[in-house]
């Protein structure tokens, strides 16, 4: 009987905590994918730092480092510069990224580490609680939001991929919401060009991929994909942002929006 699908490899099998709807587990089948597609497994390793994705090291079967909160570009960089042979990268949230390890991945990709970087973008502090995150969107509820962000208050959100597409040693940088079956192939299309960036020795790679979190929302998992569609990607528009290491004759991932956005959460950072 021929197999038309199964699970990678490079995922352990067992169940996952996740909660149900959370698109964690997509992420993660996405970069086992790439990592067997690439043929790099046995020289494969993760950084996985606090957060939601502080249990990676449970469900990917390459060699897995758990860093202090924030620090996993930091650690990636220790990893690849000691072993420049193997293929490094970090799996990591918002709040982690985005907050305590802003310093880190921004001087990372100023050095133009050859290192992975996922991004899981979900505008929340998913594991402690439903915290407002770096990425909440204005107006949006959370349990140190009640009343909603607003932007005297608690500033705006931040864009990480504008952040990061003036930086120099940055190679591969792009942004993909994980909604439905068409965003989910071009998220994996993503990975494959920020990985193949590293491989390529052009430098630094980030995918950002716009993840939901129905739990923390207090949504339904369809609610929350809705959501991510109507309220997140306007304020955080998909596309390659960095293509210097796309490989040739591929063409766009996907057409760039504008980054002057408007709409119900479209002020500007």
């Amino acid at each position: 009987m021929r197999v038309a699908f199964k699970r990678p490899d490079a995922l352990v099998d067992m169940p996952t905590h996740y909660c149900p709807g959370c698109t964690h587990g997509i992420a993660h089948r996405l970069v086992a994918e790439v990592i067997e597609e690439l043929g790099v497994f046995d020289r494969a390793v993760g950084v996985a730092p606090v957060g939601c994705a502080v249990l990676a090291y449970d469900y990917f079967a390459c060699d897995m480092v758990q860093a202090a909160h924030g620090r996993a570009p930091a650690v990636a960089t220790g990893i690849k510069r000691a072993r420049p042979d193997a293929v490094v990268f970090t799996y990591q949230g918002d709040g982690d990224l985005a907050s305590i390890g802003m310093a880190e991945v921004v001087h990372a990709a100023a050095r133009g580490e050859l290192v992975t970087v996922i991004f899981i973008n979900n505008a929340i502090y998913g594991m402690t609680g439903g915290q407002m995150a770096p990425t909440t969107l204005l107006g949006q509820q959370t349990t140190t939001s009640p009343f909603g962000r607003e932007p005297a208050r608690e500033g705006y959100p931040i864009r990480v991929c504008e952040l990061l597409e003036r930086v120099r040693g940055v190679a591969y940088l792009a942004r993909v919401p994980l909604t439905g079956p068409a965003q989910v192939a071009r998220a994996r299309t993503a990975v494959k060009r920020a990985f193949q960036a590293q491989l390529d020795g052009k430098g630094f790679g980030l995918v950002e991929l716009l993840s939901t979190c129905p739990t923390g929302w207090g949504m339904s998992p369809r609610e929350a994909l809705k959501w991510v569609e109507e309220v997140m990607v306007p304020y955080y528009p998909p596309g390659e942002f960095r293509t210097d290491a796309a490989d040739p004759g591929g063409g766009p991932l996907l057409a760039r929006v504008g980054s002057e956005v408007s709409g119900k959460h479209g002020e500007q950072a």
